[in-house]
């Protein structure tokens, strides 16, 4: 039984641009206090002490794909959702090409119910977008919901977008926040057929950024762009691949000004081509991962703020699945348990500050999104909170892997620092790779 308060000791506090030494008050869900020093008043307090550690605001992830439902043999709103908390993830924005997909108002209740039952995690969905559902949309109510999301380039069953009067009329019309994928199809689709009468089905991977080249990403990007501005829509470009797209994005407001923002993913600014060698089809991705030199941009434009947010773009499928030949192997990876670790990893390289990683995981998505009191730690707002150990290395191997999927592309990577307390709305879930059977999750509501 969770005592009505806790009280953390002794801990770094990691929040809007600052580190400071303090101690945290959690009463119910809530923070209630924050100081230099805070005493128990009464007995009836579990009292913490963090002897030192880092207390970050939960991680709030804007894009991931826990597979449910209709690709339970992948992943379940269940499994990934444990897994993010052990991440330090404690809210996940969910997307539509689940089967089937979510392109209904009725379908979508369908994914909260389950959550509601079975989420480790906050959540929240988007709703898809199709050339025929505009009626739909319309009908999505934006405080419910984190976004419209758009394929506009390749997708699974009918949701790419590819009408262009469907197109603006969606961007015109909805007043919901439209996140993209953007990679140009018949780009694709030209390269691709070179690449195959060449090699047949069995293309080297080495190939996949020739083929969802830089260009492919590029066209579909200011399409998007130009469409927004043209509309006045608020855009969300997702998983940015290329420096040459970083262009495109500007640091000239605050964020919450934008109406143009953009994201990257942890593998663009961990992998690069010369990873496929060792990794193959377990780091294919759509978009690629791509060169050293777009590695580079993306880092550049990450931290001088022309990109907003990291997030995950977390998309398990099996061993057997990723097992097959290039065109074969499907795209995408588990990443959640794993994100918060890596970038923390690149805090030590010297990579990024943790007050730059609070601000692009935690606060940014919140602004962004308009997720209501998560993503700062902060007297009033819900008690999502990360403790982490910066001096505690851990592998990655197959025992501690907790995605459904059984494998990940950090396999055999060390990490330096490790995530050993998470609590979720004041109450703790996670600690030290063991779970605590609570369901404290809530659907997370956006102050639109």
């Amino acid at each position: 039984m969770q005592a009505k308060q806790t009280l953390i000791k002794n801990v770094k506090i990691v929040n809007e641009g600052s580190i400071f030494d303090g101690d945290i008050l959690i009463e119910g869900e809530y923070i209630k206090e924050i100081n230099e020093s805070i005493s128990a008043k009464t007995s009836d307090v579990h009292v913490f002490d963090a002897e030192g550690q880092y207390l970050l605001p939960g991680v709030i992830d804007d894009q991931v794909h826990f597979r449910e439902p209709g690709l339970t043999q992948k992943a379940t709103i269940e499994t990934e959702s444990r897994a993010a908390i052990a991440g330090g993830i404690t809210s996940f924005i969910e997307m539509p090409n689940t089967n089937p997909q979510t392109t209904t108002i009725e379908k979508l209740q369908e994914k909260f119910d389950i959550a509601a039952k079975t989420s480790a995690a906050n959540y929240s969905f988007m709703f898809g977008g199709t050339n025929d559902n505009l009626e739909e949309i319309l009908k999505v109510d934006p405080k419910q919901v984190a976004a419209l999301k758009l394929f506009l380039g390749s997708s699974t069953g009918n949701m790419l977008v590819d009408n262009p009067e469907v197109l603006e009329k969606i961007f015109s019309s909805t007043k919901l926040l439209i996140a993209v994928h953007c990679e140009d199809e018949a780009t694709i689709k030209a390269n691709l057929a070179k690449y195959q009468e060449e090699f047949g089905e069995d293309i080297p991977i080495k190939h996949h950024p020739d083929i969802r080249s830089e260009e492919a990403c590029y066209i579909s990007s200011s399409k998007a762009i130009e469409l927004a501005k043209k509309t006045g829509a608020r855009l969300h470009v997702f998983h940015l691949s290329t420096a040459k797209e970083t262009s495109l994005f500007s640091n000239k407001i605050p964020l919450k000004d934008k109406k143009i923002t953009a994201e990257v993913c942890v593998h663009h600014l961990w992998f690069t081509d010369k990873d496929y060698e060792e990794k193959g089809t377990f780091i294919k991705w759509n978009p690629a991962v791509k060169s050293q030199a777009d590695k580079d941009g993306l880092w550049k434009a990450l931290l001088d703020d022309r990109i907003d947010v990291i997030a995950t773009d977390h998309a398990p499928h099996t061993l057997e699945e990723k097992n097959n030949v290039y065109t074969k192997a499907p795209s995408g990876g588990p990443l959640v348990q794993h994100a918060l670790p890596a970038m923390l990893e690149m805090y030590h390289r010297e990579k990024i500050s943790l007050e730059k990683i609070v601000e692009k995981m935690c606060h940014n998505p919140a602004i962004l999104f308009q997720v209501e009191k998560r993503g700062f730690i902060k007297e009033g707002y819900f008690a999502d909170l990360v403790l982490v150990d910066l001096h505690h290395p851990w592998s990655v191997n197959k025992d501690n892997i907790l995605y459904k999927c059984g494998w990940s592309p950090f396999q055999g990577a060390t990490f330096r620092s490790r995530i050993t307390h998470t609590f979720v709305n004041g109450t703790l879930a996670y600690k030290n790779f063991k779970f605590y059977d609570v369901k404290a999750a809530k659907q997370l509501t956006f102050d639109r």
